[in-house]
């Protein structure tokens, strides 16, 4: 089945970082540049040699729009339909991309309130990569907080980026990961929990009010869940809660969690 162009571009793998076993990053080099805001994602596809069908999912971009190349945090399902192909991607490998980048989990630049707060598990730390990317170029008049939690410290991906970002903002931004199983990563020195579990503490230790703050929650679906019971019971406003939720669990599984 031939790929429809007015689809589909081609995209070819410059660049790989591979964090753990589990964990990667890549670089593409699409035929023609895609413009997109920082937080909106692309759509990734592999055609399936013996159906001819396109594998595809959305993925947040992790590099800014200023960068030339498109830049993706991936996690390995092992029996998943398309991580097992792309986890076989290495440079000079192709792939092909949606023509346009969507998605509305944008830094809210609207409403006038200063102060952003956002949550994070694993891959969700994407579109804040992204967005840190883009306002390091700035002199944001704003304040960002960043929680990125994973089960232990290899998990926590761009890590040391956001890490040396939060040093060189001059305050306008922090940044805080966190680990869930201390106890399989012992030598961990940081903030301990899920990232619901310090949620709060760390929205009231920066001082955000559901007057000045708009809340991000993005990546494991009960995570987001939990976080926005949490900040509506804070006083927010669900219009003030942007999700970006990564997938979603079986019938079954959301009742049980629930």
């Amino acid at each position: 089945m031939a790929v429809s162009p007015e689809k589909y571009q081609r995209g070819r793998v410059v660049w790989r970082k591979d964090h753990s076993n589990d964990l990667w990053s890549v670089r593409v080099a699409p035929e023609k540049r895609i413009e997109y805001e920082p937080g909106q994602y692309v759509t990734l596809g592999v055609e399936d040699e013996e159906t001819g069908r396109m594998i595809e999912r959305a993925y947040s971009v992790c590099s800014g729009p200023h960068e030339e190349e498109l830049e993706f945090f991936f996690e390995l399902v092992p029996h998943g339909q398309l991580t097992p192909r792309l986890y076989e991607l290495k440079p000079g490998s192709d792939v092909w991309i949606r023509h346009r980048a969507k998605g509305a989990f944008t830094i809210d630049r609207k409403s006038g309130r200063r102060n952003h707060f956002m949550a994070t598990t694993v891959t969700g730390i994407a579109p804040a990569v992204s967005m840190v990317r883009t306002l390091r170029r700035e002199k944001p008049d704003l304040r960002l907080v960043i929680v990125q939690a994973g089960s232990r410290s290899h998990e926590l991906g761009y890590r040391e980026e956001l890490e040396r970002a939060a040093a060189e903002s001059g305050g306008w931004l922090t940044y805080v990961p966190s680990v869930s199983r201390p106890w399989e990563d012992p030598q961990w020195p940081g903030e301990r929990g899920r990232a619901e579990d310090v949620l709060r503490k760390h929205l009231d230790g920066a001082g955000f009010t559901p007057q000045d703050c708009t809340a991000y929650l993005c990546g494991h679906p009960q995570m987001i869940e939990n976080g926005k019971g949490i900040l509506l019971r804070r006083g927010f406003d669900r219009a003030q809660i942007h999700v970006e939720v990564y997938w979603m669990p079986p019938k079954g599984e959301k009742a049980a969690a629930s």
